[in-house]
C-alpha cells in the first residue's frame, strides 16, 4: 500500500532537482525502484540519463526527452512536471527527502519479500538448500545497490590511519617457519593446496586446522566429501597423540592409548571446528551455511574444503570444465572477502604434473581460472627421499599475493599422520 506521505517525500525529491540539478549527486544512493509508481521511476530516469550527457535538467528539457518516444501523456503530461516543481520550495531538504523515499521503499519490499516468501512451497524445490537459497536470493535482492564514490586521498584521510591503527589480522597456523615468513594465514585469502597423491595434503589441512582453532579467532568449517567425519578424527587424534594410525583405524587401542584419546578429545571439545562429511556439495551450499555461521558466531576464521573437482559444479550449455571450475573458484574468493575469512581449497593436480620435479601453477587440474583467482598456491610435492621417520615433502608457494614465493621442507610421518617443519638444508 503506498500512502501519501510516500508520494509527497517522491516529489519532493524530484522537484528538489528541478529546482537544484547538483542535488543528483548528493541522492546519487537512490535507484528508480525506490519510487513507488512508475512515472516517478520514468522521471527519476531521464533525470540521471540528462545528467549523464551533461545536458540541463529542467521542466522543458524532460518534457522533451519523452515527447521524442510519445510517453509524455505517461508521467501525466507537462503539468504534473509542473507540479512537481511547485511541491518543493526549496532543493536544501533533498537529502533528506531522498532517505525518507529510501526508508519506504526498503519498507515496500520487505513486506512483499514477506509475501512471496509466505506463497512459497517447499516441495516445488528439489532440496532444502534450493530452497534457502533463494530465500536468501530475495533477501540480496531486497538491499540496496552499493553506490560507492570515487574519493580523493583528502577525504578518504581518516579512514586510512584508523587502517593503519588496527592490528593486523593474521591467523597463526601452528607451523612456524610459514608464520615466520607470511605472518600466517591473511583474511580474505583463497588459499589453493593442491598436491601429488600420497603426499598428505588432507593430514596437513587437518593439522593447520588445529592450529588456526587455537588461536580462537574465529570458527572454523570443515567440507569432507572424501572422508566420513570420524576418519578425519582419526587422523587427527593421532597427529595429537602419537598414536600409530592404523591402530586407532583398527581400534586396537590399550588402556593407556585410550586415556590418551580421551585426553585429546576433550581438548578438541574446546575448539571451535565444525565438520561436513558429505559428497558433492556446492559453492552456493558453502555460502549459505558460513554465512549463518558468521550471524550466530560472529566471525570466521577459515573455511576449508576438501577437494575442489568433486564439488557440485554446475555447467551450463556451452561451457568449458574449467569455466565452470573458474565460476566456484571466483565465488569462493568473493565468500572470502564478504566473510572476511581465509577460504582454503584442496586441489589435485594433472597426471602430467607427476612427469617432471618441481611443479608448476599449470599443474593445477583444470587449472584456467585457478591460479588467477587463487591469492596463494601451495604444491606439496616429494623427491622421494625419506628418513627413518617418514618422508620428505616439499611445500612449494608458487604463488602468494603480497608474501612472494618461497618453499619450505615437511616431514611427514604417515603412520601417526603429522607434518613436522624442517630446516632448510635438510631434506632437499
Amino acid at each position: 500500500m503506498i500512502g501519501e506521505n510516500d508520494l509527497a517525500a517522491e516529489m519532493s525529491v524530484l522537484g528538489a532537482v528541478f529546482l537544484e540539478p547538483n542535488v543528483l549527486d548528493d541522492i546519487n544512493f537512490l535507484e528508480e525502484r525506490d519510487f513507488s509508481i512508475p512515472r516517478h521511476q520514468q522521471i527519476y530516469k531521464v533525470m540521471r540519463h540528462l545528467d549523464k550527457k551533461g545536458e540541463p535538467i529542467d521542466p522543458v528539457t524532460v518534457t522533451d526527452a519523452f515527447m521524442k518516444f510519445g510517453r509524455i501523456e505517461n508521467i501525466g503530461g507537462v503539468s504534473y512536471l509542473m507540479k512537481l516543481v511547485e511541491a518543493c520550495p526549496t532543493a536544501a531538504n533533498a537529502g533528506y527527502y531522498a532517505r525518507m523515499v529510501r526508508s519506504k521503499a526498503i519498507g515496500r519490499r520487505t513486506r512483499n519479500m514477506g509475501d512471496i516468501i509466505a506463497g512459497m512451497n517447499r516441495d516445488d524445490y528439489e532440496s532444502d538448500e534450493e530452497y534457502f537459497s533463494y530465500i536468501e536470493s530475495l533477501v540480496e535482492e531486497m538491499r540496496p545497490q552499493d553506490n560507492s564514490k570515487m574519493l580523493n586521498f583528502t577525504e578518504t584521510k581518516k579512514e586510512y590511519f584508523e587502517h593503519l591503527k588496527t592490528p593486523a589480522e593474521f591467523i597463526k597456523t601452528g607451523f612456524e617457519e610459514f608464520d615466520k615468513w607470511a605472518h600466517g594465514l591473511w583474511r580474505g585469502w583463497l588459499f589453493i593446496s593442491a598436491g601429488r597423491p600420497s603426499v598428505g595434503k588432507t593430514a596437513l589441512a587437518l593439522q593447520r586446522i588445529r592450529g588456526v582453532a587455537k588461536q580462537h579467532e574465529g570458527v572454523v568449517l570443515v567440507w569432507s566429501q572424501e572422508m566420513k567425519r570420524n576418519s578425519l578424527k582419526d587422523r587427527m587424534i593421532s597427529s595429537e597423540t602419537g598414536i600409530a594410525f592404523q591402530k586407532i583405524k583398527t581400534k586396537n587401542l590399550n588402556e593407556k592409548e585410550w586415556s590418551l584419546v580421551n585426553t585429546a578429545y576433550k581438548q578438541y571439545e574446546y575448539l571451535p571446528i565444525y565438520m561436513q562429511d558429505s559428497s558433492g556439495i556446492t559453492i552456493d551450499e558453502i555460502r549459505a551455511t558460513a554465512k549463518q555461521f558468521k550471524r550466530k558466531h560472529g566471525n570466521i576464521a577459515m573455511i576449508v574444503v576438501d577437494y575442489l573437482q568433486i564439488m557440485n559444479i554446475p555447467q551450463t550449455k556451452g561451457d568449458t570444465r574449467a569455466l565452470a571450475i573458474g565460476r566456484v573458484t571466483g565465488q569462493a574468493k568473493q565468500i572470502a572477502m564478504e566473510l572476511n575469512c581465509c577460504f582454503m581449497m584442496l586441489s589435485q593436480m594433472t597426471r602430467d604434473s607427476e612427469k617432471r620435479g618441481r611443479p608448476q601453477l599449470s599443474d593445477l587440474k583444470e587449472s584456467s581460472s585457478i591460479e588467477q583467482d587463487a591469492d596463494v598456491v601451495e604444491f606439496l610435492w616429494s623427491e622421494g627421499e625419506t628418513t627413518s621417520q617418514g618422508k620428505i615433502i616439499k611445500q612449494t608457494f608458487a604463488k602468494g599475493r603480497d608474501i612472494g614465493v618461497n618453499e619450505f621442507n615437511l616431514l611427514f610421518m604417515n603412520w601417526k599422520q603429522h607434518f613436522q617443519e624442517l630446516p632448510k638444508n635438510k631434506g632437499g
